[in-house]
C-alpha cells in the first residue's frame, strides 16, 4: 500500500511527500474576489470572481498527462532541467514536500544540491496571487543555475478561449515594461481590465509567445527556452500569450535568494486606459509590484492569511474529541471546504471545468449551512443574491453566474425542490445571528425588473410553490427533477445528445417526488419555528397546518411497508418501491421523510433507517444511492439508469445523501451507528489511496459502491454538498452544539464509550466553553446544564442577559 504523505495536524496542513499521487491533490487560494486552484506539482489555474468569465490562465481538463497547466518554475543547472514541482520534465528529484494549508500551498523540490521553494498564496483584501521562491544552495560549492517561470494566458472568457481559434489566435496582445508582462487581450476595445505576471527582481530575459518559449514541436516537459538556456524576449501578437521569466543565479555554499512572482488581476477603474495610443496605462500594476518587492510586504500578507483562518476557525473548535478523523476534520478541513464550496459553488474544480456550471441555487442555500458560522454577513448576502434569481411564480433559475449573478438561462427552472432551500438557508443564517431583519430586505423577482419584495415574501412564495404543485397521490410534483438531478421523470430521452434535465417536461405528467414532500416537512417545521420565535401566532399555525397536511399525505401515500416509496413517475407508477424490479428502495426518501419528522410517532423512522442499512449501508464505503442498481436503461426515469452499475447516481455511494442519513440515526440516538456512518464516507478514514485515489483530506462527492467493479474509488472531490452537511453532521448532531433561534441548543449524540469532550463555540458575541462529561456511558440525553456554576434546567444556553461574553459550561449525558 503506497503512501503520498500525511497529516501534519498541528500545522493544519497536509503533507505530500511523494509527487505522483493517484490522482492531482488540489487545494484552493483565495477567499474574496480572487480564486485558485493549485495541485501538488503547481499545476491549476486562476480567475477573478468567475471561472469562466474572468479566467486568467489557461487549464485543460482531460488532458494526457493530467495536470499539465500551472504555475511552473523551471531550474537549468548544467545539461539537466527539472521543476520543484516535479511536473512537467518529471525529472527525478532528490527530495520533494508539497505542504497543502489553510489558503496556501508550499512546494518545495531538492536535485543537485539546490534547493527551490515556491510559496503560493492570495493576500487578504488583494485580488492577484503571490508566489514567493527561495532558491537555496545546500552544497559546499558554488551554484550557477537559470530559473525560468512560466504561465499561460487564457482569453478572460474561458469557453471562446478555448474554441473560437479563428477569433483567440488573432486577438492576444502583450506588453512588457522591465520585469513585468502585461496581458492586455481586448483591452482596447471592450474591457477595463488586465492581467499583470511581474517578477519583484531584475529578470534576464522574458517570453510573452508560447511558440517562441516552449516550441510547435515541444511540450511543457521539453520547452525550447529552458533547454537552450535563454527566453527570447519575444512579444506576442496573438496565437497564445505566456508569462515567462528568465532569471540568473549565481549561489555561493550555503547561499539562499529570495524574491517573488506576482500574478494580479487588475481592474482599471476611472483611472485612463492609456498613455499613449496601444499603450496601457500601468500605473496600478506598478504599484502592485512596487509593493510586493518588498519581501516583508509579502510576510506579512501571508501572516495574515494565516490570521485570518486561525481567527476563522476559532469559531467552532473541539479539541479533546476522542476520535482522530473526526476531531480534523470538524476543527480543520471540513469548515475549509465550507469555505471552497461557498465561494464556488460547484462552478470550478478539478472536475468541474468553471464553464459548464454557475453558483446553483439548491447548491449554494446548502453551502450556507456549513459555512454561515464564519462570514455571516458574506451569507447574508448570498441569500439575498440566490433570492433574486427566482422567478415570481416560485420556480428558479437552477444556476446563475457569480459575475453577473444573473440566472443562466441555458440550465433554466423547474427543479422543483429548489424553491425549499431557500427556507433552510434563511433560517440557518438567522439561528446563528439572530438577525431576523434580513426578512425585510427587498431582493425581487428575476421576472419582475425593479421588484422589492422581500426575502420573506420569497420564503412564502417557496412554500406555497410546492402546496400549489401536486400531484395525485398529494405529493409534490417533481418538475425536471428534485435533489437527484439524474431522476428525470419527465424526459423520456431516446436521443443522446438531449439533455435530461432540460429537455422535459412531458405533457400532462404528474409525477411525484417523496423526497420533495420530506424535504417540504423540513422547511416547514424551520419556518413555523421562526414564525414561533417573532411571536406571529398566526402564521405559526397555519404553516403547522401545511406540515401536518403533508405529513399525513406522506404516511398515507408514500410508505411501502419497509421503507418510504422515493417517486411516482409520470403514470403515476411507484419507483423506489418494493414492487420495482430494479431499484426497489432509495436513500433521499428514507433521508428526508426521517429527518423531516416522518415516522417518529409510528415506528417507520427507524425501519426506514434499518431498511436502509439492510440493503444499501456497507461499513467503510457508505450507502449506496438506491438498490439494486439499474442494469438497462429505463426510459421513464432518465439519467439515473444511464451510468454503469454502482457509480453516480446509479448505485454509487454519493457522499451528499449518505449525511442525512447519519442525522437520521442521531436523532434515533444511535451513537455508534451515527459515528460509524460518518466514518464510512470520511475521507480521512481512507486507508487506501490507491484505491480512494482522492484527497485525503476533502470530501468527494461519489465514491463506487459495492455493486461496482471498483469499489472505494472516488470521484468529483472538493465542491460537493457534502462538505456544508458533514460539518452540520459533526458540529450539530454528533457533537450536537446546535444553533437555534431562541440559542444554543446542547444535544449530542455519541458512541457509549466516549466518556467526554470539549466544543468551544463563539456565538452572538459570546464565547462558550463547553465541557461534556459521559460517566454513564450514554450515546444521547442531556441530565445536567451547568452554567457558569449554576444548574439550569433543559439543555439550551439562552444569551446571558448580564452582557457576559465568556461562559463556562459542564454537561453531563445520561438522561
Amino acid at each position: 500500500m503506497a503512501t503520498y504523505g500525511y497529516f501534519d495536524d498541528a500545522q493544519r496542513e497536509f503533507v505530500i511527500t511523494r509527487p505522483d499521487t493517484p490522482l492531482p491533490w488540489l487545494n484552493y487560494l483565495g477567499q474574496d474576489d480572487y480564486f485558485g486552484i493549485v495541485t501538488q506539482t503547481a499545476g491549476g489555474y486562476s480567475f477573478w470572481k468567475d471561472a469562466k468569465l474572468r479566467r486568467l490562465t489557461r487549464y485543460r481538463y482531460n488532458n494526457n498527462p493530467m495536470d499539465n497547466d500551472g504555475r511552473f518554475l523551471y531550474v537549468k543547472q548544467g545539461d539537466v532541467i527539472w521543476n520543484p514541482g516535479w511536473k512537467p520534465t518529471r525529472a527525478k528529484l532528490d527530495a520533494f514536500e508539497c505542504r497543502h494549508g489553510l489558503g496556501y500551498t508550499r512546494i518545495t523540490g531538492r536535485k543537485a544540491g539546490v534547493e527551490v521553494e515556491q510559496l503560493m498564496f492570495v493576500p487578504p483584501g488583494e485580488n492577484l496571487e503571490v508566489w514567493k521562491v527561495s532558491v537555496r544552495n545546500k552544497t559546499k560549492q558554488p551554484q550557477r543555475l537559470t530559473l525560468f517561470s512560466y504561465v499561460e494566458f487564457c482569453l478572460f472568457e474561458a469557453l471562446n478561449d478555448m474554441t473560437n481559434y479563428q477569433r483567440t489566435y488573432s486577438i492576444g496582445e502583450v506588453e512588457i515594461e522591465g520585469s513585468a508582462i502585461y496581458h492586455k487581450t481586448e483591452y482596447r476595445e471592450r474591457r477595463n481590465h488586465y492581467t499583470l505576471f511581474g517578477c519583484t527582481r531584475k529578470v534576464n530575459g522574458y517570453d510573452t509567445a508560447r511558440d517562441a518559449f516552449v516550441g510547435v514541436h515541444h511540450g511543457l516537459h521539453d520547452p525550447k527556452a529552458v533547454l537552450t538556456g535563454k527566453c527570447t524576449n519575444s512579444r506576442a501578437y496573438g496565437w497564445n500569450p505566456i508569462g515567462a521569466h528568465q532569471i540568473n543565479l549565481t549561489l555561493k555554499p550555503g547561499a539562499e535568494e529570495t524574491f517573488a512572482f506576482v500574478l494580479a488581476y487588475v481592474e482599471q477603474g476611472d483611472l485612463p486606459k492609456f498613455d499613449a495610443p496601444f499603450v496601457i496605462n500601468k500605473t496600478k500594476g506598478r504599484e502592485i509590484l512596487q509593493k510586493f518587492s518588498d519581501l516583508s510586504a509579502i510576510d506579512a500578507s501571508f501572516a495574515a492569511v494565516k490570521q485570518r483562518w486561525d481567527d476563522l476557525l476559532s469559531i467552532y473548535q473541539a479539541p479533546s474529541v476522542p476520535n482522530a478523523h473526526l476531531r480534523r476534520m470538524v476543527n480543520t478541513w471540513n469548515q475549509v471546504q465550507c469555505m471552497a464550496t461557498f465561494n464556488l459553488s460547484r462552478s470550478a474544480s478539478g472536475y468541474e471545468t468553471g464553464i459548464g456550471r454557475g453558483m446553483g441555487y439548491r447548491d449554494s442555500n446548502q453551502d450556507i449551512l456549513g459555512f454561515v458560522h464564519l462570514l455571516p454577513a458574506r451569507a447574508r448576502q448570498r441569500i439575498l443574491d440566490i433570492a433574486s434569481t427566482q422567478l415570481s411564480d416560485g420556480t428558479c433559475y437552477h444556476q446563475y453566474q457569480p459575475l453577473t449573478k444573473k440566472g443562466n438561462a441555458d440550465i433554466g427552472g423547474d427543479f422543483n425542490d429548489d424553491p425549499l432551500w431557500l427556507v433552510l438557508s434563511t433560517c440557518a443564517y438567522i439561528r446563528e445571528t439572530g438577525d431576523a431583519t434580513i426578512l425585510d430586505e427587498p431582493c425581487g423577482y428575476a421576472d419582475k425588473p425593479g421588484s422589492k419584495d422581500s426575502l420573506l415574501h420569497h420564503i412564502e412564495t417557496s412554500i406555497g410553490y410546492t402546496l400549489n404543485n401536486r400531484g395525485p397521490h398529494g405529493l409534490p410534483l417533481i418538475g425536471h427533477a428534485d435533489w437527484n438531478d439524474c431522476l428525470n421523470l419527465n424526459c423520456f430521452s431516446k436521443e443522446p445528445n438531449e439533455s435530461f434535465q432540460t429537455m422535459g417536461d412531458v405533457e400532462g405528467s404528474k409525477a411525484e417526488s417523496v423526497m420533495i414532500a420530506g424535504l417540504f416537512l423540513y422547511a416547514a417545521r424551520d419556518l413555523a419555528s421562526l414564525y414561533r420565535f417573532l411571536g406571529k401566532s398566526d402564521d405559526t399555525t397555519r404553516v403547522d397546518g401545511y406540515y401536518a397536511d403533508m405529513l399525513k399525505t406522506i404516511e398515507e401515500q408514500a410508505w411501502d411497508g419497509a421503507w418510504y416509496t422515493r417517486a411516482f413517475d409520470a403514470e403515476s407508477k411507484p419507483v423506489g418501491s418494493k414492487v420495482c424490479e430494479e431499484g426497489k428502495i432509495y436513500i433521499e426518501s428514507q433521508a428526508w421523510c426521517v429527518i423531516g419528522g416522518a415516522g417518529q410517532a409510528n415506528g417507520r423512522a427507524k425501519k426506514a433507517l434499518q431498511a436502509v442499512e439492510k440493503y444499501l449501508y456497507k461499513p467503510g464505503l457508505g450507502c449506496a444511492l438506491q438498490y439494486p442498481p439499474y442494469s438497462t436503461y429505463h426510459l421513464e426515469l432518465g439519467e439515473v439508469s444511464s451510468y454503469p452499475p454502482g457509480y453516480k447516481e446509479n448505485a454509487g455511494v454519493f457522499s451528499h445523501n449518505n449525511t442525512w442519513i447519519h442525522i437520521g440515526w442521531a436523532m434515533q440516538g444511535d451513537g455508534e451507528r451515527t459515528l460509524d456512518y460518518y466514518l464510512s464516507i470520511c475521507p480521512s478514514a481512507k486507508k487506501d489511496h490507491d484505491v480512494y485515489r482522492s484527497e485525503p483530506y476533502v470530501y468527494a462527492q461519489m465514491t463506487a459502491s459495492q455493486f461496482s467493479p471498483t469499489p472505494g474509488e472516488a470521484k468529483n472531490s472538493w465542491l460537493t454538498g457534502t462538505g456544508a452537511w458533514s460539518f452540520v453532521v459533526a458540529s450539530q448532531y454528533i457533537l450536537g452544539v446546535r444553533p437555534e433561534f431562541e440559542g444554543l441548543r446542547i444535544d449530542p449524540c455519541v458512541p457509549k464509550a466516549w466518556t467526554g469532550f470539549s466544543v468551544t463555540r463563539k456565538f452572538r458575541g459570546v464565547t462558550y466553553t463547553i465541557t461534556v462529561k459521559n460517566p454513564k456511558g450514554k450515546s444521547k440525553g442531556v441530565k445536567s446544564l451547568v452554567v457558569d456554576g449554576r444548574k439550569v434546567a433543559g439543555n439550551l444556553l439562552t444569551p446571558p442577559a448580564d452582557g457576559r461574553t465568556a461562559v463556562q459550561v459542564e454537561v453531563t449525558l445520561g438522561a
